[in-house]
């Protein structure tokens, strides 16, 4: 089909595999940058080679390198920026790392986008983590969780920034020059500021991918630690949800150029990590599924952290659409029906 030529930096990651196998299958024209570093990111490029064959385009490159970026971003009308250091804990042990992949990395795709005549539309995956910790937020304590008491439908776009952690640094910085370069540039830009997102693809671990990395661990009988006190509540999003999100904003640049939205599971699909998630998995497995150790609190965890998407619904017309219940239910039977993914991990 006739369509944007388009570029996935990351694109061999769980979110950028999901996108890159939804645009392949519609035919659009798609070439992948990644460094195939991220666990699980070789197995994802295998897949779609599998899938996809020579429609499947991969450059084995880094964002790091402006020179590679400027030369996989020619000729392309859509730019999806995914490549990241992706774990809070890893920034705070190796913050320059995550900054020359997160901020610098976010910047050298701008400056090749800006370097494209006319001028291609990027797309960027922020994080929640920009609203930091939140601290002026009144949290109650209930039985199985942790919940807002002033925002029933979540937190919305408006909210003050406060980066909290080098990787809500370099991620805020990268936000923000996003933003930026459509008020400076005219580059049409748009930013979602991400929840948890999970499903298929994802070889989830215990720094990152928590959702992926609980069924994961509860499938194979692996041991399961828990940081905090596992009331922790998250809005979680299937990524056949944000697939739709991602496809579906750059339709609309009248009102989504320039922007930032808020994408996750919203009021309707949040759950606390571990008082209520190992019930799903208990139910999943027909056993019961609890935590081998406990660990300390980790730097930055927010006690609640709720998307309000309402935004995104009336710019775009997206909302979810995937119940936390059917979309945890997906990803289990996914790990399971696929065991030789994981025997190596």
């Amino acid at each position: 089909m006739a369509g944007p030529k388009i570029l996935v930096t990351g694109g061999a990651g769980f979110i950028g595999s999901n996108l890159v196998h939804s645009l392949l299958s519609d035919g659009y024209d798609v070439t992948v940058l990644d460094n195939l570093s991220r666990n699980g990111s070789k197995l994802n490029a295998a897949w779609l080679a599998s899938v996809h064959g020579k429609a499947f385009r991969l450059i084995e490159g880094d964002v790091r390198d402006f020179r590679a970026v400027a030369e996989a971003a020619r000729g392309k009308d859509r730019i999806y920026h995914f490549a990241a250091q992706v774990a809070v804990t890893t920034s705070v042990q190796d913050p320059r790392e995550d900054f020359e992949v997160n901020a610098l990395g976010t910047f050298n795709v701008l400056e090749a986008a800006r370097t494209v005549a006319d001028h291609p539309v990027v797309v960027f995956t922020s994080t929640n983590k920009v609203y930091g910790g939140m601290e002026d937020v009144v949290i109650v304590e209930q039985a199985t969780r942790y919940a807002y008491r002033d925002f029933p439908d979540g937190i919305d776009e408006t909210r003050p920034l406060d980066f909290h952690s080098p990787y809500g640094c370099s991620k805020g910085a990268a936000d923000q020059y996003v933003r930026d370069y459509y008020r400076i540039y005219g580059i049409p830009t748009i930013v979602f500021r991400m929840s948890c997102i999970y499903g298929t693809r994802q070889f989830g671990v215990e720094d990152q991918g928590w959702v992926a990395h609980f069924v994961i661990s509860a499938v194979r009988n692996r041991p399961i630690t828990i940081y905090g006190d596992g009331k922790q509540v998250r809005d979680i999003l299937f990524a056949d949800d944000l697939v739709r999100a991602l496809r579906l904003a750059p339709e609309h640049l009248d009102r989504t150029a320039g922007q930032v939205f808020n994408i996750g599971g919203g009021a309707a699909n949040t759950i606390s990590i571990w008082a209520e998630f190992k019930e799903i998995l208990s139910r999943l497995a027909g056993r019961p599924v609890e935590a081998a150790a406990w660990g300390p609190w980790r730097p930055g965890d927010q006690l609640v952290y709720v998307s309000n998407c309402a935004k995104a619904k009336a710019a775009f017309g997206w909302e979810p659409q995937v119940s936390k219940e059917e979309g945890i239910a997906r990803l289990w039977h996914w790990v399971r029906e696929n065991p030789e993914l994981f025997a190596s991990l």
